[in-house]
C-alpha cells in the first residue's frame, strides 16, 4: 500500500525571453501563456497529488460473549479480522500490559496476564492471527486498575449519597439492553456494524450515568474513559499518517459511537464500512 499511487481494497470506503524585440511579443500577446501552459498544468497536478489516506475500520467487541455467542463467535471475529487485511489492529489493552501478553504467547501459545486474559478477542483470535499474518497490535486502552478500583468504591458511595442519579443511571443501561434487543441486534456483527442506530441507542442510554457522573468519576467516567481510549488510538494513526495503512480499531461494542466520532473529525484517516466488511466476510 506505499507508494504514489493508493487503491483503496474496497469500492465504498498541483518576464521571460527578455532578449526578444518587444515587437514580437506584443504581436503575439497569448505566446507567454502558450509557453507557460505545460508548466501551469505540472504544477497543477503536482498540488492534486496528496498523500493516501488511512483505511480505518471500527470493529465492536462482545469480549466473553464471543465464547458463547452462536452469530458473533471466536470464528466469525477471525473471518473478519482476515477479510479486513489490517497493518495495524488498534485493542483494549493497556499499554503497560501488551509487553507481557507478548512474551507470553511468544514464550507458550498462551496469554495470562490478568487483564488480558478477559478479553477472548485477543487471547484466541489476534494474538494467533498476529502471529500469521504479521500485522502489528497497539496498545490503547484507557484503562488503569487503580481506576477501576476507584470507580467501583464511588459507585458503591453514590448509591447512598445520590440514590435517585444512581438509579437514573442503571436505568439508562438496562434500556441499552431492552432496546438492543428489541431491534434485534442481540450479537449479529453485521447488524451491530450497519448504520448509526446501534452507536445511537448507546449513546442515548448512557446520557443519565454521563451526566450525572462522569465528574466525579475522574477518568472512569463514561466521556472521560472514551477520551482516554481515543488520544493512543490517535496518536498510533498520526505515527502512520500518509503510508495508506489499514487500521483495525477494536473495543467494547459500547464505544465505537465514540471512537467513530472522532475519527471523523480526522482528515488523514477515511473509514471502511463495518457492515459492508463483516457481511462479505461472513458471506451474508
Amino acid at each position: 500500500m506505499d507508494g504514489m499511487e493508493h487503491r483503496s481494497r474496497y469500492p465504498w470506503a498541483m518576464r521571460t525571453q527578455p532578449s526578444r524585440p518587444r515587437s514580437v511579443w506584443a504581436s503575439r500577446p497569448f505566446a507567454p501563456l502558450l509557453l507557460a501552459a505545460p508548466l501551469l498544468a505540472a504544477l497543477g497536478s503536482c498540488r492534486a497529488v496528496q498523500p493516501p489516506q488511512t483505511e480505518v475500520v471500527v470493529l465492536g467487541m462482545i469480549h466473553g460473549s464471543h465464547r458463547t455467542s452462536e452469530s458473533y463467535g471466536l470464528e466469525e471475529l477471525e473471518r473478519i479480522l482476515r477479510a479486513a487485511e489490517p497493518d495495524m489492529v488498534l485493542t483494549e489493552i493497556p499499554p503497560d500490559r501488551l509487553a507481557e501478553a507478548a512474551q507470553q504467547f511468544a514464550d507458550t501459545g498462551k496469554i495470562t496476564e490478568s487483564r488480558v486474559r478477559v478479553f477472548p478477542e485477543y487471547t484466541d483470535v489476534l494474538f494467533p492471527l498476529q502471529a500469521e499474518l504479521g500485522f502489528e497490535i497497539v496498545a490503547c486502552a484507557g484503562w488503569t486498575r487503580d481506576m477501576a478500583l476507584a470507580r467501583r468504591a464511588k459507585l458503591a458511595e453514590l448509591r447512598t449519597t445520590h440514590p435517585a442519579e444512581s438509579l437514573q443511571a442503571d436505568e439508562g443501561r438496562e434500556w441499552i439492553d431492552a432496546k438492543l434487543e428489541q431491534e434485534g441486534f442481540d450479537d449479529d456483527p453485521v447488524k451491530m456494524h450497519t448504520g448509526e442506530r446501534y452507536d445511537e441507542i448507546v449513546e442515548i442510554g448512557m446520557i443519565p450515568y454521563d451526566v450525572h457522573f462522569n465528574d466525579t468519576l475522574g477518568l472512569g467516567g463514561w466521556s472521560n474513559i472514551n477520551d482516554a481510549h481515543w488520544a493512543p488510538c490517535a496518536q498510533a494513526l498520526s505515527r502512520v499518517r500518509g503510508q495508506g495503512k489499514r487500521v483495525v480499531i477494536t473495543f467494547g461494542a459500547w464505544h465505537k459511537g465514540r471512537l467513530r466520532t472522532a475519527l471523523q473529525e480526522r482528515d488523514d484517516c477515511v473509514e471502511i464500512d463495518a457492515g459492508e466488511l463483516t457481511r462479505q466476510a461472513l458471506g451474508r
